[in-house]
């Protein structure tokens, strides 16, 4: 069966899955705790993992002990990203041709991801592809985060799609359970940061890429 076979709309999680991003946060956690002379613990990555941008800044500021207001956490990680993902987040393979091809089908698409607004319109618009999304909604827009299929069901509503109609695709296990949870097909995409997560996201998803340009050969191919 075709992966786009009765899709109406598409939704796109955005680090890890249309932009390569995941290695930069990683940088950052060491950069923000470190001016408060704390290391990384090694259980963070998997504490915050599907929280929304607010959600995990004040997960920082009660773990941490963190002096700042939750507004100034997400300030401070903003301008940390903001070169970053200007200059050296790159998107990932197959991203704008598989978007052109969704806008030649005629098919909506959206951005659902948990990080934050100003990043997300900034990166899309310095790559190119903001053009092709009819909304971006991120987990802050949402009741809750994901595995959560809050902020999955508010784009669909946004792209008047029913959740039935839609496929997701995300990079990282709560992602995909919030996409499942939502009713909504999912293909998980491979990306070396959730890379020990393989086998669950095989398992959880209904399809699993390494690259989009398969779906592109798949295409043509028909």
């Amino acid at each position: 069966m075709n992966i786009l076979d009765g899709v109406k709309a598409v939704i796109f999680d955005l680090d890890g899955t249309l932009v390569d991003s995941m290695w930069m946060w990683k940088s950052i956690d060491k950069e923000f705790l470190s001016r408060y002379g704390l290391s990384v613990p090694p259980d963070l990555s998997s504490a915050i993992e599907g929280m929304g941008f607010s959600e995990t800044a004040r997960y920082f500021k009660e773990r941490f002990q963190v002096e700042d207001s939750v507004e100034e956490i997400k300030r401070s990680w903003n301008e940390m990203a903001w070169e970053k993902y200007k200059n050296q987040v790159p998107l990932k393979d197959g991203v704008k041709e598989f978007l052109e091809l969704l806008k030649e089908r005629q098919i909506s698409m959206a951005i659902a991801t948990s990080n934050s607004r100003e990043l997300v319109e900034m990166v899309t618009r310095e790559r190119g592809v903001d053009s092709y999304f009819s909304a971006i909604l991120t987990s802050c827009d949402a009741s809750r985060g994901k595995p959560f299929p809050d902020v999955y069901l508010l784009a669909a509503e946004r792209i008047h799609a029913e959740p039935r109609e839609c496929l997701v695709f995300e990079d990282i296990v709560h992602g995909i359970m919030a996409g499942k949870n939502a009713g909504m097909k999912v293909c998980a995409v491979e990306d070396l940061y959730s890379k020990a997560q393989e086998e669950k996201k095989r398992e959880l998803a209904d399809y699993y890429i390494v690259s989009y340009r398969e779906i592109l050969d798949q295409e043509r191919e028909v």
